[in-house]
């Protein structure tokens, strides 16, 4: 397959979600005319945007790759056994549910084993109405950063790429328990446990 997303995918998803092109384009902040392409296979939704997509579109990431709805009883249990693989090269991180072969910039990625953090990678967690605000007080400098923080629950992901000169912070709708990951460049994947509204901890 040539094309990370079909077109024919998108248009049905959209269509059951009863949104126009226009309207979904709105929602995305693109064209409508880019929607178009993306329906018509002249072009692709840029990566950062599949995850706005998806959850506009009302599937997960993998639902709206596949072009199919999943709906089998594994479901739950595969996107908690998440797996993370970021790119030594150029930065890139993958998120795969489960294990999975992973290759970037001509190298095997091994999948991050996630660590309890320490006092330099501690994170904060801030619920704020329907809203987690996460924070971690770390260096975000070029040879030295978060690259990343995904928060993961029964039925989806959601990620944030950050950036050096950023701030190490992410923004999630809260969706229940889960898990947090977030990822240093140097030091590798963490993780702690998010309890819904009403059982905060850390």
């Amino acid at each position: 397959m040539n094309h990370y997303v079909a077109g024919a995918a998108v248009k049905a998803l959209r269509e059951k979600k009863g949104l126009t092109q226009a309207q979904l384009a709105e929602i995305l902040a693109v064209s409508d005319k880019a929607v178009s392409k993306w329906e018509t296979g002249r072009g692709l939704p840029d990566i950062s945007l599949l995850g706005p997509l998806a959850q506009s579109l009302g599937v997960s990431i993998p639902e709206l790759l596949s072009g199919e709805t999943i709906t089998n009883r594994n479901r739950t249990a595969n996107i908690l056994r998440s797996k993370f693989y970021a790119c030594p090269v150029c930065g890139n991180t993958i998120h795969a549910t489960g294990e999975a072969m992973a290759a970037c910039c001509g190298i095997t990625l091994p999948p991050l084993d996630p660590e309890e953090p320490d006092e330099a990678h501690a994170c904060s967690v801030d619920y704020v109405e329907d809203e987690i605000f996460v924070t971690i007080s770390h260096p975000m400098e070029r040879e030295h950063h978060i690259s990343f923080i995904a928060y993961v629950t029964m039925n989806r992901v959601d990620m944030v790429k950050l950036y050096p000169e950023g701030n190490a912070e992410a923004r999630f709708f809260l969706r229940g328990s889960g898990q947090l990951f977030w990822y240093c460049n140097r030091h590798g994947l963490f993780s702690r446990t998010v309890q819904r509204k009403g059982r905060k901890n850390g």
